[in-house]
């Protein structure tokens, strides 16, 4: 067994540095005031190849009627909207609309839906095709009067109005994007900087640890930096296998992104993990993982990449696919939960006892993590091999709900507290 230590050493100037394997996440540490370090104790890593790697895809037979996943005491869940087809994303409008992007892997309604709740209860009265004829859309944006979409092949944007609720003008391409990839890495998720001024972009791996050559890895595992008219394009941080979630710690001007790890090195290899992103860093895909642990299959291949891999912050489990990622921003919720993340896992599929399934929670005070992660939405489960739903997404709603898209079950949970 391998072990990574992971250890608070001292404190300077608001900073906290970390003993670990990785002089590289030193450096990070110690990079600015805007730097994270992990707070887990420890983190045991078995040897590649320690068990076999294991096809295990659960039935997905949805919920029953009256069924819905479970939350911790004191909160409640309902359902938001349901009959949905794949609802696999979600983003909030300025003035509260929620658009649903409904796209999948094999069959994709390639559309976006709009949610409007009119009266505030909770509940959307209105509900309408806001845009279609999509290719694969997943990332959402309003920026400038325009309505951007991120989908497989590029990002798209359209003139939009506050509060229409149809687009049927045709978009602009302003971004190519190299199709598809590996199992789900066909999402582009989109943020914005506090000012607008700066689209990030995230591309997804197109293979599992590039067996397919690094030419077909351009511009992939990335996440990308562009001016709101696609122009610019930066790379802002690599070797991130698949990341989808992005959100800013409040309080901060650091990126975080959640990360869907390689398969194939066995039940407890690697890690999905959420991190902080440092602009310029390398985090290893595909030489290595969780700073310089070196990808066996890889046979000593890009050695100068591995020396500086950063270690990331939070590990969140094997095999998870961790893919959604939201900080608490409002204040409804209890103040354990104020400014902490929310971590969507669609469940594992390489992995002999299924892992994920589950909305997870980690804690954070200042911009930084300061607990070990939670289960906080479960359920989903119905034995090892059912599952009656797959959450992705989570979303802040304008009412400091928790809305959490469910592509399996075709609905989109809403959690509130009492």
């Amino acid at each position: 067994m391998k072990k990574i230590h992971l250890v608070f050493t001292c404190l300077i100037a608001g900073t906290i540095l970390i003993s670990c394997d990785s002089k590289e996440k030193k450096e990070a540490a110690s990079s600015g005031p805007d730097s994270v370090a992990t707070v887990t104790d420890s983190l045991v890593l078995p040897a590649p190849f320690t068990t076999k790697s294991v096809t295990n895809r659960p039935d997905e037979v949805g919920w029953k009627d009256g069924q819905m996943p479970k939350a911790p005491e004191g909160f409640v869940v309902t359902k938001y909207a349901d009959k949905l087809e794949s609802p696999r994303w979600t983003y909030i409008g300025p003035n509260g609309d929620v658009f649903v992007a409904e796209s999948g892997t094999k069959k994709s309604p390639d559309r976006i839906t709009i949610l409007r709740d009119v009266n505030k209860d909770g509940i959307p009265e209105m509900r309408e095709v806001f845009l279609e004829k999509l290719n694969k859309p997943l990332g959402m944006l309003i920026l400038n009067n325009y309505f951007y979409v991120g989908n497989t092949d590029g990002l798209y944007r359209y003139p939009y109005k506050p509060g229409e609720t149809k687009i049927t003008g045709k978009g602009v391409k302003i971004l190519n994007l190299p199709a598809g990839g590996y199992n789900n890495h066909w999402t582009r998720n989109l943020l914005a900087n506090a000012d607008g001024s700066k689209i990030y972009v995230s591309v997804g791996s197109g293979s599992n640890v590039a067996e397919h050559g690094m030419d077909n890895e351009i511009r992939r595992a990335n996440i990308l930096e562009i001016n709101p008219d696609g122009t610019g394009e930066k790379v802002y941080a690599s070797g991130l296998r698949n990341p989808v979630g992005m959100d800013w710690a409040p309080g901060t001007k650091t990126l975080w992104t959640a990360v869907n790890e390689r398969d194939e090195l066995g039940d407890d290899l690697v890690p999905d993990f959420i991190t902080s992103v440092k602009q310029g860093g390398f985090y290893g895909w595909p030489y290595s993982y969780f700073g310089q642990n070196k990808d066996p299959r890889m046979k000593g291949e890009g050695a100068d990449l591995v020396a500086k891999a950063i270690v990331p912050d939070v590990p969140v489990g094997s095999h998870t696919a961790s893919l959604g990622l939201v900080f608490y921003n409002k204040t409804k919720f209890p103040t354990k939960y104020h400014n902490g993340a929310f971590i969507g896992q669609h469940g594992s599929w390489n992995r002999s006892k299924l892992a994920g399934y589950k909305v997870m929670f980690v804690p954070f005070k200042d911009g930084k993590p300061s607990g070990k992660p939670e289960d906080f939405l479960t359920g989903f489960i119905d034995s090892e091999s059912q599952v009656s739903g797959r959450p992705v997404d989570v979303t802040i709603a304008e009412d400091g709900s928790l809305l959490v898209n469910d592509d399996s079950g075709n609905v989109i949970w809403r959690v509130t507290a009492k």
